[in-house]
């Protein structure tokens, strides 16, 4: 048994904090290191990674190509955050709480930053006036599952999936408390989609761009190896949505793009023009 830890009078950082990201994490903001972002031809840079967060914005990206919204046309750039890319003087410029994913809309008289995931989904929503309802109940309920997402997930990733997958130690107690957690979370969603067919409703929005690369990953078995720990299979309602949004031609686009992992034919690190996907 380990000795238990006594929190000193002032806490200072450690040499390193062990785990996946050590090599990352720091107690500070501001870049490390002077870096310009790559910039390319069309009117949307995206700057980002494939993680569930990343996703959602590729997701979003492809489905209003997929309407037919030649706006909407970008340039998706790998930002390798295990290297520490997102601390570039470029991106902080971009995003000073430096994390993936930002935009830089440039169709406009003066670039336009975005970032936050939930914010840029709603920004390209209004932008493009699609996947967010004009206003009324419908919005309201868009933006409370949004939200929920955004307040939500990071106790399925920097809890659960913190100490579950990329902890230098395997610890019970907050395995514990954040599997607790995580299976609540997937429980709500359950009793949501078991009376309607998206998350919000009965039509598909950025509610669900935003929660699928999170929980439809999770019931999937895609995040963490951790399908079978949580017994992902007690979730038949979520599984359905889970499927049926894997299923859609601008999500299996989606995806690939600024993927660096997984089924090497699924992974398009850097996307500049729709047959990049192809």
């Amino acid at each position: 048994m380990t000795d238990q830890y006594v929190p000193p009078t002032v806490w200072t950082p450690p040499a390193s904090s062990g785990g996946t990201f050590a090599n990352i994490n720091r107690p500070v903001a501001g870049p490390t290191h002077e870096a310009a972002l790559p910039v390319g031809k069309h009117p949307l840079q995206l700057y980002s990674l494939a993680t569930p967060n990343g996703v959602k914005v590729t997701i979003m990206l492809e489905e209003l190509l997929a309407l037919g919204h030649a706006g909407a046309e970008y340039d998706a750039w790998l930002i390798k955050i295990n290297e520490g890319a997102q601390f570039s003087s470029g991106f902080v410029e971009i995003n000073p709480n430096s994390k993936i994913p930002a935009l830089l809309d440039r169709s406009g008289k003066e670039p336009v930053r975005v970032f936050e995931s939930g914010s840029i989904l709603v920004y390209l929503a209004e932008k493009f006036g699609a996947f967010l309802p004009a206003s009324g109940a419908a919005r309201a309920e868009t933006m409370n599952w949004l939200f929920w997402q955004m307040g939500s997930a990071p106790f399925v990733g920097g809890g659960f999936g913190h100490f579950y997958a990329y902890a230098p130690e395997k610890l019970q107690y907050p395995i514990d408390r954040y599997a607790m957690e995580t299976k609540r979370q997937l429980d709500v969603l359950e009793r949501q989609l078991a009376e309607q067919q998206y998350v919000a409703g009965n039509e598909y929005t950025i509610a669900d761009m935003a929660i699928w690369p999170w929980y439809g990953g999770m019931v999937r078995g895609e995040l963490y190896d951790a399908g079978e720990f949580l017994s992902v299979h007690e979730y038949r309602h979520v599984r359905r949505w889970a499927d049926e949004i894997a299923a859609r031609p601008a999500v299996v686009r989606g995806r690939k793009v600024n993927r660096v992992r997984g089924n090497p034919g699924e992974q398009v690190p850097e996307r500049h023009d729709a047959s990049d996907l192809d």
